[in-house]
């Protein structure tokens, strides 16, 4: 391999992953909010209706 064709390797690589890991995160933390209030909305409906999980 020539050494120009590693240096635009080792540039472009980042430079592309960078945001499709930015985009895998956020949509991991979309995920991750969503059930975190799904799950609070349940516990909360429990507790105003008396209902216990013991």
């Amino acid at each position: 391999m020539q050494w120009q064709f590693v240096v635009l390797l080792s540039v472009a690589i980042p430079i592309i992953l960078f945001p499709v890991a930015f985009v895998w995160y956020m949509n991991l933390k979309g995920v991750y909010e969503a059930l975190r209030g799904t799950k609070a909305k349940g516990v909360a409906g429990r507790e105003a209706s008396g209902h216990s999980t013991v």
